[in-house]
């Protein structure tokens, strides 16, 4: 019982600022026009800051476990994969198809995963944890730009340029948000200088700027969601919810374990609690602000972050139990 409220807790937040952002737009507090620009300066602001925040705050990247940091990347690309063939024959609408794709593999690990890891692992999963978002953050955005580039609307019946994608990764805020950080990370070990130390002030207002990206993500997606629309997408919704919350973790989890147990990878149990968040979280709030600006099915993306964090109370609880009886964690 004590996991299964965890779990409810550490999801209630997300769940009630998405209410508090539909109740502000059913009462009509705010013109529909509002959640169209809070979309885009949640997109080239506010998450793109936070990220930076997020990564740019890991203390250490000495002695890190190359090894499991490929093969968790590494198996995020693997799901992308066997999802996009998956849902290739699943619907025919292009701009679904990003949207379930991305729903499949990419987890909310800077917001939900994280502290989840810390609270099943304590202070060493959170630095399995941190070490793994520094590339795993990265990984998700990348492949995001690709997916939603290749299966947006605007690419119906077109040829996909190689080209074009390359320029949508590079000028993606995200993308360049959690760039600029790892070139600060890069480099702080060889410049006596910091921007936390030296710049206090700079660094107050990216933490400040940043802290506003999760509530703003969240009232945005309450403000555009559509009960309407649920019984439209059930389907769509079912599927997304099966990939992102079951096959994605079960997957992963069971060959990173292989690999363990063949001595492919090293594997303890400081590091278990850091990959079960990493699989196993709802589908990152950022996605549906990203699907939505690169005018794929925003609706759908929408739908998957609401249900993905409800079920997510009761499919993380699961996890947590099967993990404690198999002494994994």
């Amino acid at each position: 019982m004590d996991t299964l409220l965890f779990s409810a807790n550490a999801v209630a937040p997300i769940i009630l600022v998405i209410l508090l952002g539909y109740i502000i737009q059913k009462t009509g507090m705010v013109p529909e026009s509002f959640f169209v620009y809070a979309n885009k300066l949640a997109f080239n602001v506010a998450i793109p800051v936070y990220l930076f925040y997020s990564v740019y705050n890991i203390e250490n990247l000495s002695d890190i476990n190359w090894s499991l940091i490929v093969a968790a990347v590494a198996m995020v690309i693997v799901i992308c994969l066997f999802a996009a063939m998956f849902f290739m024959f699943y619907t025919k609408d292009s701009g679904k198809r990003g949207v379930l794709i991305q729903c499949a593999y990419r987890s909310n690990y800077a917001i939900i995963g994280i502290p989840l890891a810390k609270a099943m692992g304590g202070e060493p999963a959170l630095a399995t944890a941190a070490v793994v978002s520094a590339f795993g953050i990265p990984t998700f955005n990348i492949l995001a730009v690709i997916v939603l580039s290749v299966f947006s609307y605007n690419n119906d019946n077109k040829k996909i340029s190689v080209s074009g994608i390359l320029k949508s990764i590079c000028k993606n805020p995200l993308i360049i948000g959690v760039c600029c950080a790892l070139i600060c990370l890069a480099v702080r070990n060889y410049v006596p200088f910091t921007i936390k130390e030296d710049l206090p002030f700079v660094y107050e207002t990216i933490r400040d700027v940043g802290g506003m990206a999760s509530p703003l993500a969240l009232i945005v997606l309450g403000g555009r969601f559509k009960i309407s629309a649920v019984k439209e997408l059930a389907g769509d919704i079912a599927s997304g919810v099966v990939w992102r919350l079951i096959l994605a973790p079960v997957i992963a989890l069971t060959v990173l374990m292989i690999l363990a147990n063949y001595g492919i990878i090293s594997l303890t149990k400081a590091d278990f609690p850091a990959l079960i968040a990493f699989y196993g979280s709802p589908v990152a709030v950022s996605s549906a602000i990203m699907a939505e600006s690169m005018n794929c099915h925003g609706e759908l993306a929408r739908q998957l972050v609401i249900w993905c964090n409800i079920v997510s109370i009761f499919t993380v609880f699961a996890i947590i139990v099967i993990c404690k009886y198999f002494a994994l964690i």
